[in-house]
C-alpha cells in the first residue's frame, strides 16, 4: 500500500489568523502595521508548525499510515509558487481575472471578508431591532413612504428606496388611492441623514421584483454597499457605479463608523443601533420600533455577527463556464449520488464569479505588479522570473519578502508595485492537485500519473468549498474533473 503525504490545508486560513489576533490582542490592520508584517507572519508560521507536530503525534498513535517525510504545507514556497506563479495559471489569470467592488460577508471578529460558502456555516436565531422610518416625497412632503429594516446601522448609508413595480400599494389606515409600485418610480424623497445628501443620483424610488408583500411594508431601504440586492438594484438604476473611488462604505476594518458619519464616529455598527434609533426619533422620522427574532449569520470562527459590506476584490470569471462545470461534474461518481445531482449541481447552476483575493497578511501573495496609473500590469510567472524582472532573488514569497520588490516599467511608467492582496485560501486548496507536486516546475510525470485523483473523501460542508474550487480550477486549466470518485 502506498503511503499518502498528509495535507495541511489550513496553513493560510482564517483559523491561524484568528488565533494570533486573539493571543496578541490584534484588533485590526493598524495593530499589524505597528507589529510589522514580518513579525506577524512569523507568529502565524510558528503556530502552524506547532500544530503540525501535534497532528503527527496523534496520527501515529492512531496507527494511520501517513508519510510525514514527504508532507506538503500550503505555506511551503514551492507549493505557493505552483499556486500563483506557474505559466498555466498566469495565462488563466490573464484571461479570467478582473477587479471590482462587490458586497461580501464580513467578519467583525476577524476583520476580514469571508467566502459565501464560509458565511453559511453558522446561522443563529437572534433578536434584532426592527424600525419603521418615513421618507417624505420631495415634491409633496405630506406624502411619506414607510420602509422597514432590521439593520438600523445601515440607514446612515441609505441612498434609495425600492418597491415592487407590480404590487398594489394602498394606505393601510384610510385608503385614499391605490396604485402599482411602478407609479412611484423615480420620485425623489428627503434623505434620512445629511451625510451623503450631495449624491446627485441618489434618494430616488426604484422598482425591482425582489421586493415582496409578505413582510415589512413592501418598501425596502437601499444601502447599496451593505447588501447584495441593494448593490445590484442601485447599480442597475444608476444610483451607484462600478468606480471604486465613489464607494460609500463609511466603516473601517473593525466595522466602526468613520468620520463621514459624524454623529456616530468610532462606534461599532451593531452598538450604534440604539443611538441611530434615538436620532431618527428626535428627527421625527421614526414611525415605530420593535424587536424581532430572525435567523442571522455569525462568523464560524469568532462567533460574532457577520455583516455584508463593500469590498474591493479580484475575481475569476466563472459565470460563462457553467455548462463546462456541469459537464465535468457529470463525469464523476459520488456517494451518496444525491449530493452530486442535487446539492452540488444546483450550486453550479447558480455559480457566480469567484472572489479570489483577500486583504490579509498571512497568505499567498497575488503575483500582480501594477503601475501607479493602473494601466501596466505584469503577472509574474515564477520566482526565477521575478528575479529576472526585478533583480531581486528570494527563497520565500510571503508578503514580508515580496511586498517591497519593484519592477521597472517597460512603458516608461516608473516602478511597478505588487498589489497588497493575497489569494483566498480556497483558491489555494483548489490548486492542490498540481501544487502538491510543484507542477509544472517539477513533478510532471507524477502529476500526469495521478490526475485526476481516483477518489477523495470529505464532509458535506465542502460541497460549496473545496469540491467547488477543485472543479473550477481543474475545468479551467485542464477541462476535466479533478477526481473520478467522491465520498461525502
Amino acid at each position: 500500500m502506498h503511503k499518502k503525504p498528509p495535507v495541511y490545508r489550513d496553513c493560510h486560513g482564517v483559523p491561524v489568523k484568528y488565533e494570533i489576533n486573539r493571543t496578541f490582542d490584534i484588533k485590526g490592520p493598524e495593530d499589524v502595521a505597528k507589529m510589522g508584517i514580518a513579525t506577524y507572519n512569523n507568529l502565524c508560521r510558528r503556530i502552524v508548525m506547532r500544530y503540525a507536530q501535534e497532528w503527527e503525534d496523534v496520527v501515529d498513535r492512531m496507527g494511520r499510515w501517513i508519510d510525514f517525510r514527504r508532507d506538503y504545507k500550503r505555506m511551503y514556497p514551492w507549493f505557493m509558487e505552483s499556486v500563483c506563479m506557474n505559466k498555466e495559471i498566469i495565462q488563466y489569470l490573464r484571461i479570467k481575472i478582473f477587479f471590482r467592488v462587490t458586497v461580501m460577508p464580513y467578519s467583525m471578529g476577524c476583520c476580514t471578508p469571508l467566502s459565501n460558502f464560509d458565511a453559511g456555516q453558522n446561522y443563529k436565531d437572534t433578536d434584532d431591532p426592527v424600525v419603521w422610518v418615513s421618507s417624505p416625497l420631495t415634491d409633496d412632503p405630506t406624502v411619506k413612504l414607510v420602509a422597514c429594516t432590521t439593520t438600523p446601522w445601515t440607514l446612515p448609508s441609505n441612498l434609495a428606496l425600492c418597491v415592487n413595480p407590480n404590487s398594489i400599494y394602498p394606505d393601510s389606515y384610510q385608503i385614499l388611492e391605490s396604485f402599482k409600485g411602478s407609479h412611484l418610480k423615480e420620485m425623489h424623497y428627503t434623505p434620512l441623514f445629511p451625510y451623503f445628501a450631495n449624491v446627485k443620483t441618489a434618494f430616488r424610488i426604484l422598482c425591482d421584483d425582489y421586493v415582496t408583500e409578505d413582510r415589512g411594508t413592501g418598501v425596502v431601504h437601499q444601502a447599496p454597499y451593505f447588501g447584495e440586492d441593494d448593490y445590484r438594484v442601485c447599480l442597475a438604476h444608476g444610483v451607484i457605479n462600478k468606480d471604486a473611488a465613489s464607494v460609500i462604505c463609511p466603516i473601517d476594518a473593525q466595522c466602526r463608523f468613520t468620520a463621514e458619519v459624524t454623529d456616530f464616529q468610532g462606534q461599532n455598527v451593531k452598538d450604534a443601533d440604539k443611538p441611530i434609533i434615538k436620532y431618527l426619533k428626535e428627527a421625527k422620522r421614526l414611525i415605530h420600533q420593535a424587536v424581532g427574532k430572525h435567523s442571522y449569520p455569525f462568523c464560524w470562527r469568532s462567533d460574532t455577527p457577520l455583516i455584508y459590506r463593500a469590498v474591493s476584490s479580484w475575481f475569476v470569471r466563472v459565470e460563462g463556464m457553467i455548462d463546462r462545470l456541469l459537464a465535468n461534474n457529470s463525469k464523476t461518481y459520488w456517494v451518496p449520488d444525491f449530493v452530486k445531482e442535487k446539492r452540488f449541481a444546483n450550486w453550479l447552476r447558480d455559480a457566480r464569479d469567484l472572489a479570489i483575493s483577500r486583504n490579509r497578511y498571512w497568505g499567498n501573495p497575488m503575483p500582480l505588479w501594477i503601475s501607479d496609473d493602473g494601466h501596466e500590469v505584469v503577472c509574474v510567472g515564477s520566482i526565477e522570473e521575478l528575479k529576472q524582472l526585478s533583480g531581486v532573488s528570494v527563497d520565500d514569497i510571503h508578503r514580508e519578502f515580496v511586498d517591497q520588490i519593484t519592477i521597472p516599467s517597460k512603458l516608461g511608467k516608473g516602478l511597478l508595485r505588487r498589489i497588497p492582496e493575497v489569494f483566498d485560501c480556497w483558491f489555494e486548496s483548489g490548486s492542490m492537485p498540481y501544487a502538491q507536486v510543484h507542477y509544472p516546475f517539477d513533478g510532471r510525470r507524477t502529476f500526469t500519473d495521478t490526475f485526476p485523483a481516483d477518489f477523495i473523501a470529505e464532509g458535506i460542508d465542502q460541497t460549496r468549498g473545496w469540491f467547488y474550487t477543485l472543479l473550477v480550477i481543474s475545468t479551467t486549466l485542464f477541462d476535466q474533473p479533478p477526481f473520478k470518485n467522491l465520498i461525502v
